[in-house]
């Protein structure tokens, strides 16, 4: 708390200093109104997010499925080696991506974020291109965490409706997103802080029992880089087929290394942006250094690349009781003989799983928002509640969460495949 109290008092300072005035004086500025001292938008959106809400939104925010339980996918078709170094590669360039639009957000802390930007500064058509691409990208990103929360949670039973689940999921997102931005901030700061402590919870059972600390003092260490082998052979075989399984972990890494499009998103609802976002940019580096290439890692450590159960998780072979958990964390405790353990790491997964969701939500709203100011969709969109929330777009939003269900009639790692293609593209895209 005491890092969050020095920005705040940072920040009053920096307030009393600068007025709405002395801005620079863009046609997309959104900072004429002052209420309470803090700058009020243009349009109808609330700068209601506290630093310490957009800190967490900023490690938290984009953690979801893809790191606990897709990454397995990267795995299985590219090994431990080919996974750390795509998670590597990946990483370093969205860093790159992360210098430049922190940059811009700062200057320009509009809502819609960077599709108006990128109309704004490069063209009309790339302003419309990005923003309907980023829409649909966050907005079939919410079934597909529904879906995956559905895989999660038959570790325990296999018996639970899939239905439900996508209702209670709706009802929830629903209820969230529909009050201020507030509301919203505050359920991503808890969410995000579970995610947090799952990530070094695992790290610390990748680490622990590596060097023997398990019930069968198996100090198994970097055993499954030497074999099965660091590499895997993906379609086809041979030196090529290391290759396409490096070009597979690739295209995983590139679902899962996501972020500074999140912080981006929240700027027009942040209090103070140019001192809070400022900040939670820099944390990007650090997620991406400690989180995903450390979590490529760890993963390829516990895990064979080869490992019947994950195999037959992601051929859709695999029903019922422990198979269905489809994090290879788990897959690694329960080939540990560890107990109690799993029971652990799925409860945190299915919140993690939650926050995801409840983010993209979030998301796929302001985008639309966004491109409504920008006059790249119906004019209509543009109406807000009193409390600032896009009424319309969160209504149009909402129907996407309902593609959940064609897990209903099928196995659900089969629906994650399909909306985990299209969601790829979609993020390459952006």
């Amino acid at each position: 708390m005491g890092i969050f109290d020095k920005s705040e008092k940072k920040a009053e300072q920096y307030d009393h200093d600068v007025s709405p005035t002395d801005l620079p004086a863009y046609p997309h500025r959104e900072s004429t109104d002052v209420e309470d001292g803090l700058f009020e938008n243009a349009d109808q959106l609330r700068r209601r997010l506290g630093n310490r809400q957009i800190q967490l939104i900023a490690i938290g925010g984009s953690i979801g499925t893809a790191l606990f339980v897709s990454i397995g996918t990267g795995l299985a078709r590219g090994g431990p080696g080919s996974l750390f170094l795509a998670y590597l590669i990946h990483s370093c360039v969205l860093a790159l991506v992360n210098n430049c639009i922190a940059e811009m957000t700062v200057l320009m802390p509009v809502s819609g974020g960077f599709i108006r930007m990128a109309g704004h500064w490069v063209d009309d058509a790339l302003g419309f291109t990005a923003g309907w691409n980023f829409f649909f990208y966050e907005a079939l990103l919410i079934p597909f965490e529904i879906t995956a929360l559905n895989t999660v949670l038959g570790f325990w039973r296999d018996d639970i409706p899939t239905w439900s689940v996508c209702i209670g999921c709706i009802v929830l997102y629903a209820a969230i997103n529909v009050l201020a931005v507030k509301a919203y901030g505050e359920a991503e700061f808890w969410l995000s802080g579970g995610k947090v402590i799952l990530i070094f919870m695992l790290f610390s059972f990748t680490f622990i029992t590596m060097v023997g600390g398990n019930p069968r003092g198996d100090a198994y260490g970097f055993r499954y880089w030497n074999k099965p082998g660091a590499f895997a052979e993906h379609i086809t075989t041979g030196s090529l087929g290391k290759f396409e399984g490096f070009l597979a972990a690739l295209w995983s890494a590139a679902f899962t290394v996501v972020g500074p499009e999140y912080i981006n998103m929240v700027a027009a609802e942040a209090k103070r942006p140019r001192i809070y976002i400022k900040a939670a940019f820099k944390t990007v580096y650090w997620r991406f250094c400690l989180f995903f290439i450390m979590g490529a890692l760890a993963v390829g450590i516990v895990v064979p690349y080869n490992d019947p159960v994950l195999v037959a998780i992601l051929s859709g072979e695999a029903s019922g009781g422990g198979t269905a958990a489809a994090s290879p964390y788990v897959i690694a405790m329960q080939n540990l003989g560890i107990k109690v353990l799993p029971d652990v790491v799925n409860a945190l997964l299915v919140t993690s799983i939650f926050s995801a969701g409840n983010t993209y939500t979030y998301c796929a709203t302001r985008s639309l928002y966004g491109m409504a100011i920008e006059g790249r969709a119906p004019k209509f969109l543009r109406k807000c509640t009193n409390n600032g929330v896009p009424v319309y777009c969160f209504a149009i939003v909402m129907i996407f969460p309902f593609l959940s269900f064609l897990s209903v009639s099928a196995s659900a790692n089969v629906a994650l495949v399909w909306l985990t293609s299209l969601i790829t593209a979609g993020g390459m895209i952006t």
